[in-house]
């Protein structure tokens, strides 16, 4: 059992270095309200391997694979053979994507029927904010219609990570538009900025317009 518990610990050690830093700091978020914050937000890298083995106790592995999903990390499942690995799609082949698992023609019509009513999901925001540049605040202000005063609150609370610092803002975006937090609201606010063209078709591949 002690070697199982090492080597569980180097495998978890190995995941966190292999992340850069904006990705340590997603994979810590979403753990927020299952670690005591006051433990989590000061972590290294291996006082979180501590915390994962002590929180989720011959589950922490189950745990890191099942964040990766949410975040997208697909190859690093695949590099390390965590729990349900086989079942990832090859990351050169767009990983977790639906679309690599249906009919192209059923999958139009599953997400135009769904992706234009459906409120945009965490992972989903989390893709935008990695797409979009440095000029968030702006866009924040003029494209979305956010307060300065809570940009700043919310850079202030995320000083380590730009890409932190956007998937709040568009969190705060989607809690004030309720059910009309969509890709097409989302994209049409968004057009109106100098905006990397990838944000933009990454929110028409997923509200299918």
């Amino acid at each position: 059992m002690a070697g199982m518990a090492e080597e569980e610990r180097e495998t978890l050690l190995a995941l966190q270095l292999a992340l850069s830093e904006e990705q340590f700091q997603a994979f810590k978020y979403l753990l927020e309200g299952q670690i005591p914050l006051s433990k989590l937000r000061p972590a290294t890298r291996p006082d979180l391997c501590s915390l994962l083995l002590q929180h989720f106790p011959g589950q922490a592995l189950h745990k890191t694979s099942a964040l990766f999903r949410q975040l997208s990390y697909l190859d690093l499942i695949q590099r390390f053979q965590l729990p349900g690995w086989e079942d990832v799609s090859s990351p050169s082949t767009s990983p977790g994507r639906l679309e690599d698992k249906l009919p192209a023609a059923i999958m139009a019509s599953s997400i135009r029927s769904a992706g234009k009513q459906r409120v945009l999901l965490e992972r989903e925001l989390m893709q935008v904010a990695q797409k979009m540049g440095r000029e968030w605040q702006e866009v924040g202000i003029q494209c979305l219609g956010l307060e300065r005063s809570r940009l700043d609150q919310i850079r202030e609370d995320n000083p380590n990570s730009a890409v932190m610092q956007i998937f709040e803002m568009l969190r705060e975006w989607r809690r004030r538009e309720k059910q009309h937090a969509t890709a097409q609201h989302l994209y049409a606010c968004l057009a109106r900025a100098n905006m990397d063209p990838e944000v933009l078709s990454y929110l028409q591949s997923i509200g299918g317009f």
